[in-house]
């Protein structure tokens, strides 16, 4: 049995398949990045959420990929793994990176980007990741993201960076006040979430006032700015992005992505479909 994992910033998507038959079950549980949560949190909340009756001693791979897992973090990673699922022979640990990779592209080279609640993106040569310029994480960076957009939204609303229409508007969704918001973002745990959840919000108001429009867009602008147009020779690529923020905002990546000289690809709103068909076709 192979055991699929997709681990982002906010959730894991879970799938158990097998090269021998139609079996499929699926389940998530949080997300696991290394970088915010202990081994035994990750432990007894993966056993938490395994369906009734999983087969967890029937599991002979396991492939994790995983938000915020450097090569650093991969000896922690299987050995964690291995406490909940002991008979796998084999724990393949990687970046989400390569994730959105093999689900976008299968074994065809190319650029392959993460717009989520994280933003990441690289190249890939049909097999394994390459070139990565790194997004930095929530802090210094990950324009583009779901988290990025609600930290924009949140600066702008403390600094009343905004038309007094929309201010009242966001204060509302919002419900904090400035100091409230900043011990959120400073003090409390996953304020990359926190941050990310407001990204719905301000698709929902597109048409509310242009603010919302012009915010989404110049943070996939920056993203392109700062990351993609580092990469050599970007504009050869056709653009593949997974991820919730490039699916539901495709409608202001699309002109953003073309702007930059890059033709759109493949869009996916997860990886999980495409690394089931990757993993059952490639050993």
């Amino acid at each position: 049995m192979i055991l699929i994992a997709d681990s982002g910033a906010s959730k894991t998507d879970w799938a158990c398949v097998s090269r021998e038959s139609d079996l499929q079950i699926r389940f998530q549980s949080q997300g696991y990045n290394p970088n915010y949560i202990s081994g035994p949190q990750i432990v007894e909340d993966i056993r938490k959420n395994l369906p009734e009756g999983f087969p967890v001693d029937d599991i002979d791979e396991i492939y994790f990929y995983g938000a915020g897992v450097t090569e650093l973090q991969y000896p922690f990673m299987t050995e964690t793994l291995l406490k909940v699922f002991p008979g796998a022979k084999t724990v393949f640990i990687a970046m989400d990176t390569l994730a959105s990779c093999r689900a976008l592209l299968q074994t065809k080279p190319g650029f392959a980007a993460i717009l989520g609640t994280g933003a990441n993106s690289c190249l890939y040569d049909g097999r394994n990741e390459g070139l990565n310029v790194d997004s930095c994480g929530f802090i210094l960076g990950d324009e583009g993201s779901g988290a990025n957009l609600g930290k924009r939204m949140i600066t702008d609303y403390i600094r009343r960076n905004m038309p007094k229409n929309v201010y009242d508007l966001v204060g509302k969704a919002l419900g904090k006040n400035n100091d409230e918001l900043l011990d959120q973002i400073y003090t409390k745990p996953f304020p990359n979430r926190y941050c990310a959840q407001f990204a719905k919000f301000i698709q929902d108001h597109y048409d509310f006032d242009p603010y919302f429009r012009n915010l989404t867009t110049e943070a996939f602008r920056d993203f392109f700015r700062l990351i993609v147009t580092h990469y050599p020779d970007y504009q050869k690529y056709t653009f593949n992005a997974v991820g919730s923020v490039a699916y539901h905002h495709r409608a202001l990546l699309e002109p953003v992505v073309k702007e930059f000289g890059m033709e759109m690809g493949v869009i996916l709103q997860a990886p999980m479909p495409g690394l089931i068909k990757y993993h059952l076709e490639n050993k």
